[in-house]
């Protein structure tokens, strides 16, 4: 039986999909949100306005926990590590340079919030959009390229293996509050 996921706010669920990469795809749309959001404010500093110290502030905390502890760690500790697998057959496996960018990303969110406190308008506007144009071009390699191809190399008992690991790792690491928590953040800035 197929484990429920705790969020089941988008259209795509663990209840409805029998592919992990569908789950991460949902995921990715919520990150997009933020990143919107990240481009709009950078696009405010250079028009004059002051850091809004509070935005940058819940945007790292959604960056670093649900991007990266929730969605990354997907990937990395689940979907990446099948896909390495000797047993699993792709023309290329472009894992290593998803993890490079994924180093990549964190590195730009290190430098956004040493801007944030250091009240470095240049070294915010550099990190932020850094981190924004790169994950956008990330997640589009993930959803068009690295998606299909695991969809294609992964089979559906791997594929069960795999929403059943997500729905664990939901469960116990995360919990329901946490992950509403960033939803609802991500949906706020869709709405402003």
């Amino acid at each position: 039986m197929m484990n429920v996921p705790f969020r089941n706010r988008g259209k795509i669920t663990m209840e409805n999909t029998k592919k992990s990469t569908a789950i991460l795809s949902e995921e990715h749309r919520h990150i997009l949100k933020v990143i919107d959001r990240l481009i709009k404010e950078c696009d405010g500093l250079r028009a004059g306005n002051e850091i809004n110290k509070s935005f940058f502030e819940e945007a790292i905390d959604f960056i670093r926990n649900y991007a990266d502890k929730f969605h990354h760690a997907k990937e990395e500790d689940i979907l990446f590590v099948e896909l390495c697998k000797d047993t699993v057959e792709m023309h290329c496996n472009p894992t290593s340079q998803m993890l490079h960018e994924h180093d990549l990303g964190r590195g730009f969110v290190k430098e956004l919030e040493e801007g944030v406190k250091s009240n470095d308008k240049e070294k915010v506007i550099e990190g932020a959009l850094g981190y924004a144009q790169l994950l956008q071009e990330h997640i589009f390699k993930e959803d068009n390229i690295l998606y299909p191809m695991a969809d294609q190399a992964l089979s559906e008992d791997i594929q069960q293996v795999m929403l059943d690991e997500f729905a664990r790792v939901e469960k116990e690491k995360f919990g329901e509050e946490i992950i509403k928590k960033y939803l609802d953040f991500a949906e706020e800035l869709e709405k402003k």
